[in-house]
């Protein structure tokens, strides 16, 4: 077995300096990357609190990417599907970002999606490598690591694709008396 080594109660899989280095900012840039997606989707969908968390979230996401992928380049081999979960939460988070920038047709619904699911995939990521590592998981079959994520996020994505007040708002038509929409996404009367 390669050299190891144990900080806490995790095994890292080297003792290369550089890469112990490289999973130190990796770690940073994930734990942030969490704080600032919990603070997007919890916060009031308006200008100010929420785009400044999401823009957060998502340059966190693509620096993460690179450790990422030096990580992965480093043990391919063993972690090649480290890789290809993070190239699909990056890709899910620009095409969130992007329908909001561009405003193209359907924009909320594919931000809300592409942002969640990016947030779900950065956890299966998680729990993927580290899964083993974490009691009481670590007495689950690997494939729990992808399921418990995914049984948990998508179901958030789908109760906010339905029944999100912006979302609601979007898809009805605006008449006198209603809430009519802005470029921020709050509603004014």
């Amino acid at each position: 077995m390669h050299d190891t080594t144990t900080i806490g109660s995790f095994t890292i899989p080297s003792s290369d300096p550089l890469f112990l280095g490289i999973v130190a900012i990796h770690v940073l840039l994930g734990s942030a990357a969490v704080v600032a997606g919990l603070v997007a989707m919890l916060s009031i969908k308006a200008p100010g609190r929420h785009p400044r968390a999401g823009s957060w979230y998502f340059w966190l996401l693509a620096s993460l990417f690179i450790t990422t992928t030096a990580l992965s380049v480093m043990r391919w081999a063993h972690a090649y599907h480290l890789f290809v979960i993070g190239a699909f939460a990056l890709a899910a988070a620009i095409v969130g970002r992007e329908a909001r920038r561009r405003r193209v047709r359907g924009w909320l619904r594919l931000h809300i999606a592409g942002m969640g699911s990016s947030y779900v995939l950065l956890f299966v990521a998680f729990y993927v490598d580290n899964g083993k590592q974490l009691p009481p998981l670590s007495h689950l079959p690997p494939w729990t690591y992808w399921a418990l994520p995914i049984s948990i996020g998508v179901p958030l994505i789908i109760r906010a694709l339905l029944r999100h007040p912006l979302v609601r708002g979007a898809a009805r038509p605006a008449s006198t008396g209603q809430a009519e929409r802005t470029d921020s996404g709050a509603s004014r009367k």
